[in-house]
């Protein structure tokens, strides 16, 4: 059986705030998954106890407006009659107990890391907006550093890392460079 690799990237260039949660957009869960949207639709239609409220969001007129102004992947959905549903990160667990075939464990693996590395990274700011000790300052930069690395290019092996944060009052900036080698992982 061949496995078939979804990046963390092609997962988190895809996530998108709706009503302050974290979503997916249906049309870009079937593209991730390798399936039509009419497998999708099925998917929850035959499975309504998989999805209580709160793990799909219909989208109302106006935040489907709004997606196809400000993300330009999204902009087939201008033209659709339908309003499309967004799935949380709930959501997105209870289909991939639906969907069977190695695209889609690959994708759910790919979307549960994403989901899991921006959850993390989102603690380690709060945590760096109350951090007292210079020490604790610089290993959550570290860190932070290192979750936005792993987010942006998961496919090539780090060398070398440098971090350094620059408070500027209530306004922190953070510059995270890396150095690559060329070598993909295994």
């Amino acid at each position: 059986m061949i496995k078939e690799e979804i990046g963390l990237k092609e997962v988190e260039d895809k996530i998108i705030t709706i009503r302050n949660q974290k979503v997916l957009i249906a049309s870009d869960v079937t593209n991730l998954y390798g399936v039509g949207t009419r497998d999708i639709n099925k998917s929850v239609k035959n499975n309504p106890e998989k999805f209580p409220d709160g793990y799909i969001i219909e989208m109302t007129p106006k935040e489907k407006k709004e997606v196809v102004e400000n993300f330009h992947h999204l902009k087939s959905l201008k033209y659709s009659p339908q309003l499309p549903n967004a799935f949380t990160e709930k959501g997105l667990y209870m289909l991939a107990t639906i969907l069977r075939s190695p695209k889609a464990t690959a994708t759910t693996i790919a979307i549960v890391e994403t989901f899991s590395k921006i959850r993390e990274l989102s603690q380690v700011f709060t945590e760096l907006t109350t951090a007292k000790n210079n020490s604790k300052q610089k290993s959550l930069v570290q860190k932070g550093g290192e979750i936005i690395t792993f987010l942006l290019d998961d496919a090539k092996s780090l060398t070398e890392s440098e971090t350094t944060i620059e408070l500027n009052l209530a306004l922190i900036k953070l510059k995270h460079t890396t150095k690559r080698n060329n070598n993909k992982r295994e």
